[in-house]
């Protein structure tokens, strides 16, 4: 992994706010799913890498018919959505499956995070020919320009110091990681949620920068950072927050 520091337990940044984040993290669209089980070679078995709450293995069970789903977080996987055709386990890069029968192998939101070389060394030992690999994310949420204005500087600014090196790489398109697929050209895909205010305000605070600053200075800035963010927003009941998403996908080179 590319990255000024080596990959860090990603299991310790999220464990601490698990259910937060089953709650307010946003859905990632069901085209995305319909594209990823038309391009891979079959839709017999899928593996979700760095699973957290379960929300993309969810996902991909509409379309496969089993999915094995792993984190190193046993907190987020208490959180885990119970599906028929997932089979959840604790791990990082070692799904408890047969060498050469997984025909996806997703990572939503946390590449960022992974020791690569381990992880590509586990695909390489589980994907069957012509299995694919799709690694995506989102970075920063479209609202209104005001909202996104208050948000940005949020981001940058207040929680900026808070940042893990690696959160960046998400800016940057997976496009700075050494990634050895022969990449296939996916569409532009995005998030979009119909969110109150208390939700937008919910999703926020589950950013690990944000955690770790209240655990730093208490949530002193996080509350007066709320109170603009809830003038910025004004008196509409609810607004589309979108998240365009970035994605690196292909099979193995």
């Amino acid at each position: 992994m590319s990255g000024p520091e080596a990959p860090r337990d990603f299991a310790a940044l999220f464990s601490g706010h698990a259910a937060a984040y089953a709650a307010f993290r946003p859905r990632y669209p069901v085209a995305l799913y319909d594209w990823l089980s038309r391009e891979a070679p079959g839709t017999a078995l899928a593996w979700d890498a760095g699973t957290g709450n379960g929300q993309v293995a969810v996902g991909l069970a509409t379309r496969f018919a089993r999915v094995v789903a792993t984190d190193p977080s046993a907190e987020q996987l208490a959180q885990a959505e119970p599906h028929p055709r997932v089979r959840y386990a604790q791990g990082r890069y070692e799904p408890p499956v047969p060498d050469g029968i997984v025909q996806l192998i997703t990572v939503g939101q946390a590449l960022h995070w992974f020791d690569l070389p381990a992880f590509i060394a586990g695909a390489r030992r589980v994907l069957t020919p012509g299995g694919l690999i799709a690694a995506f994310a989102y970075a920063h949420s479209q609202v209104s320009s005001a909202v996104d204005q208050v948000v940005r500087h949020y981001h940058d600014v207040t929680v900026g110091p808070y940042w893990a090196p690696e959160h960046h790489l998400i800016h940057d398109g997976y496009r700075t990681l050494e990634f050895p697929i022969a990449e296939l050209d996916a569409p532009a895909f995005e998030i979009a949620e119909e969110w109150t205010l208390a939700q937008y305000a919910g999703f926020l605070r589950t950013w690990s920068s944000v955690q770790r600053l209240i655990r730093a200075e208490g949530d002193g800035k996080v509350t007066a950072f709320e109170q603009g963010l809830a003038e910025a927003w004004g008196a509409e009941p609810r607004r589309t927050v979108r998240w365009p998403l970035v994605m690196r996908v292909g099979p193995l080179a």
